[in-house]
């Protein structure tokens, strides 16, 4: 048995580099704002959780993900990183590889679909997962063998905390996303149907596949504006599927790893040495990650 502990990195990525001031160069001058914040948040979660099977997972790009093959439109409201950022996107990766942990990006997959399949590579023989993000769309994930873990708020979510947030299942998680869309990634769900109609859905047919092959029941259901939603969701039942597709983690990224490959590693001190020499992360050292 086992425990994997499987991070979601962007989100602290861009939490640090919005939080911290630009003023936090390194010896080229340029911004070391995100790498610092970073680095503290993996030092701490180290320090605290004390893994010893772990990978961090990246997202290597806004526009190429294969959800973006099947609808251009997916997150094509987000504004790009800016140029200071994207550089210390390849530096939090790189720090992170120098300290002994692994990583895994792609431009096809995101790193929701990395861990997802690492889970699923991995699940059974008692093992156990730690899913490390505040992303909602992971809550799909969880199970009575995988958590998620909003580690900024301290918040850990079971099945039984998924279902007292969002009202659904992990089980159902993407049917919701389905109906109501996610304005985050662009995801369009059905025009109309909110959070509230979408649980209440869910509630009655149990999924997104019986409630299209039931729309003569809706009608019926002791839901505000019932007979108008059976008329929406007979208009959008492409885009619901889709929607839903989209919302889905894949487990097919490219994480062709056994076990052992996630093991927590002493640190390639020759790799993080210049590295912390050149962005100024005398706080590795002192956690007694830098060179000796």
């Amino acid at each position: 048995m086992r425990e994997f502990h499987l991070i979601d990195a962007s989100p602290f990525v861009f939490r640090a580099y919005f939080s911290l001031p630009t003023t936090m160069v390194d010896t080229s001058g340029r911004p070391a704002n995100a790498v610092h914040g970073y680095a503290s948040f993996l030092l701490r979660y180290l320090e605290t959780e004390k893994p010893t099977h772990i990978a961090v997972a990246f997202d290597e790009s806004l526009t190429t993900s294969f959800r973006n093959e099947i609808y251009p439109a997916y997150k094509a409201q987000r504004d790009l990183p800016p140029a200071d950022l994207e550089a210390q996107f390849d530096d939090c990766r790189e720090l992170t590889e120098a300290m002994g942990l692994t990583t895994f990006a792609d431009l096809k997959y995101e790193a929701d679909d990395f861990i997802a399949t690492l889970v699923h590579r991995f699940r059974g023989d008692g093992n156990r997962f730690v899913v490390v993000s505040p992303d909602k769309d992971l809550a799909q994930l969880v199970s009575s063998a995988v958590t998620l873990f909003d580690f900024a708020k301290e918040r850990r979510f079971g099945p039984e905390e998924v279902k007292v947030k969002f009202g659904v299942t992990p089980e159902q998680i993407a049917d919701l996303l389905g109906l109501m869309g996610d304005a985050v990634d662009n995801i369009p769900g059905v025009k109309g149907i909110g959070a509230k109609t979408a649980v209440a859905l869910l509630d009655a047919f149990g999924s997104l596949d019986a409630l299209l092959e039931g729309l003569e029941r809706v009608p019926a259901l002791p839901i505000r504006g019932a007979k108008g939603i059976a008329v929406k969701l007979e208009a959008s039942r492409e885009i619901a599927l889709l929607s839903r597709r989209l919302a889905t983690v894949s487990i097919d990224a490219p994480a062709a790893v056994g076990p052992d490959a996630l093991r927590l590693r002493e640190p390639d001190r020759v790799r993080l040495e210049p590295l912390l020499a050149r962005l100024g992360l005398g706080m590795v050292r002192r956690w007694g990650w830098g060179p000796t």
